[in-house]
């Protein structure tokens, strides 16, 4: 990255960190089941709901206890469930039409991650009807209160119950974007480990490295606070402690609540600490090929923080720490290495690969911009890298069968080509300085000196050489001719020397 961008980056994120304590940051409500959501609706006076979800969690029947509960209280429901995994446009602009048609006063968002940021985009299209969404990306340029957000998160990962952010993907052109602002931030989370009993265990497995890489990315940038750090320690100590269990044993209510308080936890840490460059790449892949966001997480993390160097040993080490795979005496590069191999086996362990066969070569230039515009100059990271330098993340992550092969070097064509090449160079050189080609006369002049001088045409390069040929007196016209003709020079030159010394001939 060039220096000057470097130092604007820098500004930027060090004005942003010096703003955090003043800036309006809040931690949702808890709820601890759905059955509690009426009576918040009742205080709210909120007598009909948008739920917002998708198709699987419709069709797995994940929603009977809410719309039973709902329907006890007398409160009215229309749901969307056409989310995508990355919601796009289109999804928020139907969700907003379907608010409206059914008189609507309050958003529950009821699912993932996807779910969640569709909600909550849903919400700015509401509260901002005359704005396209693609002008609110960025940073605070909502500006304006929601209609009451709920978030109900069915995997424990994502985070996004607590965050200022939703990323939505343009229906046209596929490029992912982030919309912050506070207003954002659901008014309650609710944290009910029985929605997240059937998740299936790919799944748990993907959303809680989700979870591990929003703790880790807002631990190791350069804007965390002592309370972000707490949180991101805490959530890694969970996840290492509960993933395991949860993803073998999906019925395990404690592994399940833990890991709920772990995405809660990290949710809190990178809302304010922001996350990194693992994040930027993910959303650009997700864009471009729909890979699910936790799954290009977990594939990227232990790449990027391999790549960032010895600069973030020192809080792997911490890390490494807390998920109690480390002791705090021994090197922080050791405990950085155990950090990033307990990641690589946690992969293994789930079954999430090193590769994502979707990337295709051609794309990469236009994905690392898109990376590099969302993370530059937001991103607090170790590390800072331009579109240029992100581009080595998309090549680790293709097949070794989709990449170009290197083409095998014949040393001795080559060797016989940089023989040519420096032939054509020297010949070029030579011709630069060869002299130009003398005026040849079949009338000698009546003086034998003058036709020496005619005959002895020096090069341009050794005038002293040529004056002394011209000037021997004792040496015939001959001799003369003979003497002056320079070594380098070409067959038409020797011809003109033996012309004049027939003339002399002739002549005598």
């Amino acid at each position: 990255m060039h220096p000057a961008r470097k130092i604007y980056c820098r500004t930027f994120q060090s004005v942003l960190k010096f703003a955090i304590p003043f800036l309006p940051y809040r931690h949702p409500k808890i709820i601890g089941s759905v059955r509690g959501i009426p009576e918040v609706l009742k205080k709210k006076k909120c007598r009909s709901v948008l739920i917002v979800t998708d198709k699987g969690i419709a069709n797995l029947g994940m929603l009977r206890r809410l719309k039973k509960s709902l329907r006890e209280n007398h409160i009215t429901y229309v749901i969307y469930d056409k989310t995508v995994a990355n919601p796009t446009t289109v999804n928020v602009y139907e969700a907003a039409a379907l608010y409206h048609s059914g008189h609507c006063s309050a958003i529950i968002a009821f699912g993932g991650g996807s779910s969640i940021d569709c909600a909550k985009a849903v919400g700015v299209k509401i509260a901002r009807p005359d704005k396209p969404l693609a002008k609110m990306k960025g940073i605070l340029k909502v500006h304006t209160k929601l209609p009451l957000l709920i978030a109900i998160p069915t995997t424990a990962g994502t985070g996004s119950e607590t965050t200022i952010a939703a990323v939505i993907t343009d229906a046209e052109t596929r490029h992912k974007y982030t919309i912050n602002d506070f207003p954002l931030i659901p008014r309650y989370a609710v944290l009910d480990p029985e929605v997240t009993v059937s998740l299936p265990p790919f799944i748990t497995a993907c959303t809680g490295m989700d979870a591990l890489t929003h703790a880790v990315e807002a631990y190791i940038g350069n804007s965390t606070t002592p309370g972000t750090r707490k949180n991101a320690l805490m959530a890694v100590s969970l996840i290492f402690k509960n993933l395991d269990t949860a993803v073998k044993d999906g019925t395990n209510l404690e592994a399940r609540k833990n890991m709920l308080k772990a995405s809660y936890y990290a949710g809190c840490a990178f809302t304010k600490s922001y996350v990194g460059y693992v994040h930027a790449v993910a959303h650009s892949l997700g864009g471009a090929y729909n890979i699910p966001h936790g799954y290009a997480n977990a594939v990227l993390l232990p790449y990027v923080l391999d790549s960032y160097g010895e600069c973030i040993h020192k809080k792997l080490h911490a890390l490494a720490v807390a998920a109690g795979i480390a002791k705090r005496d021994i090197p922080h590069y050791k405990g950085a290495r155990l950090f990033i191999y307990a990641i690589q086996n946690m992969k293994k362990r789930y079954g999430i690969g090193n590769t994502i066969e979707e990337i295709r070569e051609e794309d990469i230039p236009k994905l690392a911009h898109y990376a590099d515009k969302e993370a530059n100059p937001l991103y607090p990271v170790p590390v800072l890298m331009n579109a240029e330098e992100l581009e080595k993340f998309y090549y680790m992550l293709m097949p070794k069968k989709k990449r170009q092969p290197a083409p095998k070097m014949d040393f001795k064509e080559y060797a016989r080509k940089a023989a040519a090449k420096r032939a054509a160079e020297a010949a070029a050189q030579a011709s630069a300085k060869a002299p130009e080609k003398p005026e040849t006369t079949t009338q000698p002049s009546a003086k034998t000196p003058e036709k020496s001088e005619t005959a002895a045409q020096p090069s341009d390069s050794a005038p002293e050489k040529a004056g002394t040929t011209a000037q021997a007196s004792d040496r015939t016209p001959e001799e003369a001719g003979t003497t002056a003709q320079p070594s380098d020079s070409a067959p038409e030159k020797s011809e003109t020397a033996e012309t004049v010394s027939s003339d002399s001939k002739t002549e005598e």
